[in-house]
This record gives C-alpha cells, structure tokens and sequence, in this order.
C-alpha cells in the first residue's frame, strides 16, 4: 500500500476514535480509499462517492461575523482544521480589542460534536477560562471563550501567530538533522515542563500539527485549552469527552480511566516525533506490538536508539519522567564523535611531552633552588650573629632608659597626687556653695507658685460671682415663647487628619466612608507628547489608540476635590451588598473572580452602572456629594505634577505596578505575571498618597468616550456631551496587560452596562 494511502487510513482512524466520523461512516470512506489504491489499470472509474453527512463541516466562510453581539468577530481567513474543529484569523471588532488584546487574533471554533451536551460545553468553558493562566512564552495566550447565537458554537479567542506549524515545515524540509531536532524540541520540553509543575496539567495532544513556528524563530506549543480537560476533573466526565491525543502519537495507556494524567504521556508522543524528524516517517504503522519494531535512525547511536524506545515503551514505567528528561538522556548518550575522540588523543599526547619537559626543567630548578638555599643559609646565619651582638648592646641601653623612666614616673605620680588633694578641697568647697544656690532658687520657686495658685483662686472665685450674678439676670427676665424653633447645627465640613487623609461618618453613626486625599487645584498638560508616542509605538501601541490622547493640551482644575487613596475594596463592595441586597450581572463574579482575593483587595465585576449606585448609597450615608472622577481631574491626580509616561517616569516595572511582566516598555526591566489583583497598598503611592493609580484595575470615570480631545473641556469637568452615553472612559491599565496601558495618558472604553474581572472604580467627593 501506498505512504499517501497509509497516511489517510490513519486520519480517518484517528477521526473515528475521536468520535468525529460514526462506524458506517468510517467503513464507507475506508473502502473508498482501498478501492481506489487497488483498482487495475484501466478499470472504470469507481462511482461518485455519496455526500458527506451533514454536521461534519462548520460551515463558516471567508467575511462572517461570528460572536454575541457585545463580543463580535469578522473571520479573515481559514488558518486550518482538524479533530478538534477549524482555526480562522479574525479582526476584533468589539469588546476585547477596547480592553487591549491584539486587534488580529486567532479562534478556534469547536465542532458541534464537542460541544451538543451542556456537561462537555460547561467542561470546555471551564477549560478555556483556566487556559488563560498559562503565561510562558512557549505556549500560545488564551484571551478568552465566546458563543455565536447565530450557529450555537463554541469558539476560544487566542494569540494571533504569523507562521506554520511544525507537520507542514516538516512536508517541506523532509528529515531534519539531531541539532536541528533537539532545538526545536528545547522550547517544547519548557512549556510540558512549566505546565506541570505551576498547574499539574499535560498536553496529551502533542503532534507536529500542535507545534507552532512564528515567522520571528519563536516555537510556541498549540491547543493547550482543549488538552487540559484531562486534569483533576471527575472521571465520569472525562469518560464522556473524545479520548485525548491523536492516532500515531497518543500512548498506549491514553484512554484509561485517569484520574491524575502522568507527563509520561507527552514523553510517548514526543519520541514518536523524534523518530519522525530524523527519519521523515512515522515510526509505527496502524499496528502496533512489542514485537514489531522500527528500525534505528542513521543520526542516532546504539545507547541514544535505547533512550529513544524507551520513549516509546508500550510500558509506561519505562519511559522518562519528563520530555526534559527525555532531552537530556539523549543529549548524554551522545559521547565523544570520531573527531572528538582524536582531539582527545593529541591533546593527551601534548600533555605527555609537556610533562616531561616540566619535569626536567623542575629538576633543574631543584638543583639551583638547594645552592640557593645552602647560600641563604649562610647568610642568614651571619646575620643572626651580628643581630644577637646589636641587641646585647641595644637590651643594656634599654635597662639604662627603663630606669631613668621609672624614676621620673615616681616623681610624676607623687606631684600628681598633691594636685589631686588641693583640687579635692576645692572641689567640695564648690559643693557646698552650689547646695546653699540651689536651696535658695528651690526657696524662690515655691514663693512664685504659691503666688500664681492664689491668682488662679482668685480668678476662679471672681468668675464663680460673675456667673451667679448672670444666672440671677436670666431668671428675672421674661421667658421665650415654648413654641420658640432650636436652629439646628449645620453638618460641618470634616477635617483632614495630620497625615492629610480626610473621612466622612456615617450619619447614623454606623461607620466612615473611605479614606479621601484632598487634591489642591491646578494647571497641567492632559495627554500625551510626540516623544511618549514613538516609545509606546516600539513597545507595540496602535496609532487608533494613541490619537484618542491627541491633542495635548492645557487643563486647569478650577476646584479642590476629594479622591479616594485606593479602588474600593472587596470589603467596602461587600458593605454595600449588604446593606441594600444589590443583585448585579452575570458576566464576572465578584465575590469568586476566578483568583485569590480578600477583602483588602480591589473589587472586579462592577459595571459603570454598579458603581453609579455605589456612590448614591455613599452619597446617602455620609450626607456627602460622593461622584466617579472627572476623565481631566483623574490624569492630574495619577500624574502629581509629573510629566513623565508614568508617574514613577519614563518606564516602569513589577516592583511599582500590577501588570503583565513578560512585556516590557521602553527599556524597561522584564518582570512577573501574577494572574489576578494585589491586595491594595501593595506598591508605594504616588507623590500625593494616591495607591495603584497604574495597574491593579482598570477605573472608571464619570465622562462619555470620545475618539480624540477635540472639543475637551478645559476646566477639568466631566465630557458627557457629543457620544454615546453607554460607552464611558476607563483608565489606569490592570494586572492582566501589558506596560504600555498603564501611561498616565492612556485612555480606553467600555460599555456602561458590562462587568469584567480587570475592571473597578475610585470614588471622589465634591468639597462643600
């Protein structure tokens, strides 16, 4: 039989096993492919085959627009297929694109057949929310999952990748040298080995087809969103998906009911692609026993054949730990090449000559270093005579000095004594004159306090007869009418504390509202300088966004406020809950965000609406106009009278902010990603005692969006005129972004009536 018949046989297996094709189906195509391979020459042609059953394609073309309607995507072009559905380049029409995702990205759409049950659609939702935390440079980002109403699928937004993937580099090259498979493989064994030890996941569909390499020399490994339905979930579920892995490359043991996968099975299916890549064919045909055997690669030697097969054991105890292992097992039995070996054995011969020459010229040293030392010796006993001769001379000149010394230290010591007599008695004569002053200063005290203690009685009785002779006016005077109104006191304007930090009681005594920082008016330049402009650029901005920070211009806040020291907690949010049984939306939890918070951390899942009542309540409570910053007073307040990309200068870095470290701005250092909030205080504040004003969450303000600043307002009130009001501006960036959205002048936008887990608010109070 034919390679090409071969090669199709086992797609279509490998369709069947996963579910995809029905045993009619699969019987049908069988025949076709094995009738057409073996029809005699000249024979007729076979009759047209019957159409495909309907449900197999998805149906999607070039030109669509896909997605819920807050959430919409315009399919560009067919990237590929395969057993777990299509792969399309899209454009970022909508919702994700204004949060700062890439606006070209990748989805794949799932096959209805993964997705016909709600137990495998929640599975594969709950797959594609915990694939967002994969954060390695080897593994493609996942963004985000979506539903289109129109088809009912299910379709997962990702990193757009500009390349080809390893199974079509491979078509093209054909058998690929060790050096040339070890590094391409390096990357692979990184990202297996980062997903097991941060979050216990494994592949199980490693393959050629899930090896991705990008136009720039990057490898990056594909699909792990699907793959990680094998992790700790109930194995009844498990049970109902289509058994991970595809035919060729998936090990033996891969359909067993596992309750915890073992990394091992990545260790199979990346030995079997070893082989393939040295050899430019599969190592096992559609029958596979522990007797049928492949022959050994020319490009390995007899201990790296051995640690090959044991990758691809049918025992999975035999094979290594990791794909690193694997790695490196090979890498050891390498040894020393022909070349290698006759190095070795020249150099061990110029060592051998090189010895001996030393070993002569150091018996000739030997010989000249002992007339050396029989000389030195001799001089040094020389020395020693004239030495042991100068100090009998110098000892005797000693004694003569010690003597002369220890006579005037006598002398010395008995004058010194006399003097310490003398001074002893002057020295109590002082005592005694010092007590007599004090005892006379003690005397003068005592008379002025009795003196300003009978003033004080004094005083005290002159105002006790003032107050009687009052009190006898007041009662011979007419009463006030009984109806007469008591003017009530005015609520007066609280106080800053010595720090600065302002707080509002609650008017039944209840509680305070949060702490407020008083922000003085000003002047400053709003948006952002040419300068700051190529910067973000090279750190990859796209000019639509930089132009919504055009032009800069002058601001002038004519009025102090009062603005919040940090986003309102989780704590604070929880109040609110409680007190008036808020309900909220569906698209985020807040209580449950999908990663660790307390209570000190900044509330998520809260729409521009949300907060509008959170600051009415506010507003009730403390008998305050509490309201979301102006878009103008929040640049003034982040920047601090900086003029700098951020507040902390012209870069910044994980130790300042919560960001996305990987990424870097203008020089910037590389950090860490956390992979969700921080707890508020986290980081120093800025030169005004304002905390995360860059990353952590995005903060809403109170102003409508608009494309750039023509026709701002200039006194730093809200822009609520001329726009859609239920799209407001956000700012600040948040913990899941790059650096470049954390600028002081950056400015995004979102729907009024949506919640997201990168999104709160900052509340500001109108000074009375």
């Amino acid at each position: 039989m034919m390679q090409k018949a071969r090669d199709k046989l086992r797609e279509l297996r490998a369709l069947h096993d996963d579910g995809l094709l029905s045993e009619q189906e699969f019987e049908r195509r069988k025949n076709a492919i094995l009738d057409a391979e073996y029809a005699p020459p000249g024979a007729a042609p076979a009759a047209a085959p019957l159409p495909v059953r309907q449900g197999t394609e998805l149906g999607f073309m070039t030109g669509q627009e896909i997605g819920p309607q807050n959430r919409r995507y315009r399919l560009e072009r067919l990237i590929g297929t395969g057993g777990m559905g299509q792969v399309w380049q899209a454009t970022d029409l909508a919702t994700h694109a204004e949060l700062g995702s890439s606006e070209m990205v990748a989805l794949k759409i799932l096959p209805p057949q993964l997705t016909q049950s709600a137990t495998h659609a929640k599975l594969l939702i709950e797959e594609a929310t915990q694939a967002r935390k994969l954060a390695h440079e080897n593994i493609v980002r996942v963004y985000e999952w979506a539903q289109d109403p129109a088809t009912a699928s299910y379709f997962i937004i990702m990193e757009c990748l500009d390349g080809e993937d390893l199974e079509h580099y491979l078509g093209r090259q054909g058998a690929l040298p060790l050096s040339t498979v070890q590094q391409l493989l390096q990357p692979v064994a990184d990202a297996l080995s980062y997903a097991w030890e941060k979050h216990k996941l494994v592949h199980r569909d490693i393959k050629p087809g899930n090896v991705f390499l990008t136009a720039k020399g990057d490898v990056k490994l594909l699909d792990y969103g699907i793959a990680s339905r094998v992790r700790n979930a109930d194995s009844s579920l498990a049970l109902e998906m289509p058994n991970a892995g595809t035919h060729g490359y998936r090990a033996p043991e891969a359909g067993a009911n596992q309750r915890q996968p073992s990394p091992r099975l990545d260790v199979y299916a990346v030995a079997v692609m070893i082989y393939q890549m040295l050899e430019g064919r599969m190592p096992f045909d559609d029958a596979r026993s522990a007797s049928h055997l492949p022959s050994a690669p020319q490009a390995l030697n007899a201990q790296q054949w051995q640690v090959l097969q044991n990758g691809f054991s049918l025992t999975p105890e035999l094979r290594p730990q990791s794909v690193q292992a694997l790695l490196e097992n090979l890498e050891r039995a390498a040894g020393p090449s022909p070349e290698e070996l006759a190095e070795q054995a020249r150099q061990q011969q110029a060592r051998a000559a090189q010895q001996q020459k030393e070993a002569a010229l150091a018996a000739e040293q030997a010989r000249e270093e002992e007339i050396k030392r029989a000389r030195i010796r001799q001089e040094e006993l020389d020395q020693r005579r004239k030495a042991e001769i100068q100090a009998a001379a110098l000892e005797k000149q000693r004694q003569d000095k010690l003597r002369r010394e220890q006579e005037a230290q006598r002398h010395f010591e008995a004058e010194e004594a006399r003097k310490l007599r003398k001074e002893a008695l002057r020295g109590q004569l002082r005592a005694r004159r010092e007590a007599d002053a004090a005892m006379a200063l003690q005397e003068h005290q005592e008379l002025q306090r009795k003196a300003i203690v009978a003033k004080a009685e004094a005083a005290y009785r002159a105002e006790q007869e003032r107050a009687r002779r009052e009190e006898a006016s007041r009662a011979a005077a007419v009463p006030a009418p009984a109806s007469a109104p008591v003017p009530e006191q005015e609520h007066a304007e609280p106080v800053a504390n010595a720090e600065g930090i302002l707080r509002d009681d609650f008017l039944d005594g209840s509680g305070q509202g949060p702490e407020l920082v008083l922000i003085p008016s000003g002047r400053f330049q709003m948006g952002a300088h040419e300068t700051e402009h190529k910067a973000a650029i090279q750190a990859g901005s796209q000019q639509a966004w930089l132009e919504r920070e055009m032009p800069q211009h002058w601001v002038g806040i004519e009025r102090p406020f009062a603005l919040a020291r940090h986003p309102v907690s989780v704590g604070e949010w929880r109040a609110f809950v409680k007190a008036t049984g808020w309900a909220g939306g569906s698209e985020t939890d807040w209580d449950n965000p999908g990663f660790v918070q307390n209570d000190q951390h900044p509330v998520v899942g809260v729409s521009w609406n949300d907060a509008q009542l959170y600051l009415a309540w506010m507003s009730e409570r403390t008998g305050r106009q509490y309201r979301l910053p102006s878009e103008a007073e929040w640049e003034y307040a982040c920047r601090a009278g900086t003029r700098t990309a951020f507040n902390v200068g012209d870069t910044i870095s994980t130790e300042q902010a919560n960001y996305d470290g990987l990424y870097v701005y203008n020089g910037g250092p590389r950090g860490v990603y956390r992979g969700g909030t921080t707890p508020l205080g986290s980081f120093a504040p800025n030169s005004w005692g304002l905390f995360d004003m860059h990353g952590n969450v995005w903060e809403w303000v109170q102003d409508v969006v608009h494309d750039n600043y023509a026709g701002a307002p200039v006194d730093g009130s809200a822009w609520e005129e001329g726009s859609d009001s239920s799209r407001r501006i956000l700012r600040g960036g948040s913990w899941l972004y790059h650096p470049r959205y954390l600028r002081s002048a950056l400015r995004n936008g979102f729907s009024t009536v949506l919640s997201n887990d990168i999104v709160g608010f900052r509340v500001a109070r109108t000074l009375d």
